[in-house]
């Protein structure tokens, strides 16, 4: 056998064994938060927030799967070890770390009210709001943001954002209270958000957006989560990051500059 084959053969050996031996990790997210998270036509999970952990998984070596899961159970489903780490555009709010524990934050956030392009709502206070039909998806920062803000108003709650964007559409209700970014992305490029707009000042009110959008692991797993700080940081120097961004928005989500 000539050395060029052993050598050859050594290397695949080498190969296979690293790859025999890779972490693997299981990478949590809803699926139906456009155009963060989304299944799309071939039943793929892609979408900002799959292709930031993705990333983040081969900085730090591991070879990860993407695990879709309705936002109800999302964190239940990370304690349980369905999963072993959440990215899927969560806030970082103090009821959540008593849960789970975060990553630096990936992106700031910030909410937003959406009306139809004819609405006669132009003051967003509990009075003006109190006879109002006003939407959120359950289990969010922004349907406790409703619930505390507009207790007279008629609530309605629903199980993902695209629902809850569909009865807007349809004049089901009359206004919306969403995460900025994904609700800015509905008006301006798709067909059923052409009905409507953002209206009112952002809400920035650290006690429901936190301290911005950060990655979600279980408490005990220090170390996988410093890892991801790390991963965090090395992709947003070499670039990585902001040609992910930029498919997507057109400012930098990072610093919403």
């Amino acid at each position: 056998m000539t050395r060029r084959l052993l050598t050859a053969l050594a290397m695949a050996g080498a190969m296979a064994s690293a790859s025999a031996s890779a972490e693997e990790l299981r990478l949590g997210t809803e699926g139906a938060y456009p155009p963060f998270n989304f299944i799309d036509a071939s039943g793929e999970i892609k979408g900002f927030d799959v292709e930031i952990g993705l990333a983040l998984c081969e900085k730090i070596g591991a070879d990860c799967t993407v695990v879709a899961q309705d936002w109800d159970g999302i964190i239940p489903g990370l304690v349980a070890e369905k999963y072993d780490f959440i990215i899927a555009s969560m806030f970082i709010t103090e009821e959540r770390l008593k849960q789970v524990d975060f990553t630096d934050p990936y992106y700031l956030a910030a909410m937003t009210h959406v009306v139809a392009k004819e609405s006669d709502i132009t003051e967003f206070t509990p009075e003006a709001l109190e006879d109002k039909v006003i939407g959120a998806q359950s289990g969010t920062t922004m349907a406790d943001f409703i619930e505390a803000t507009y207790p007279d108003a008629d609530i309605r709650l629903y199980p993902t954002q695209d629902e809850v964007n569909l009865d807007m559409a349809s004049g089901r209700i009359d206004l919306v209270v969403g995460d900025l970014l994904p609700m800015l992305d509905w008006v301006n490029n798709t067909d059923d958000g052409a009905c409507c707009e953002m209206a009112g000042e952002p809400i920035t009110d650290p006690a429901f957006v936190g301290e911005g959008v950060g990655i979600a692991v279980r408490q005990e797993d220090d170390d996988l989560r410093e890892r991801l700080n790390q991963a965090l940081q090395e992709i947003r120097d070499d670039g990585t990051y902001q040609a992910i961004n930029e498919k997507y928005f057109d400012i930098d989500v990072y610093t919403m500059k």
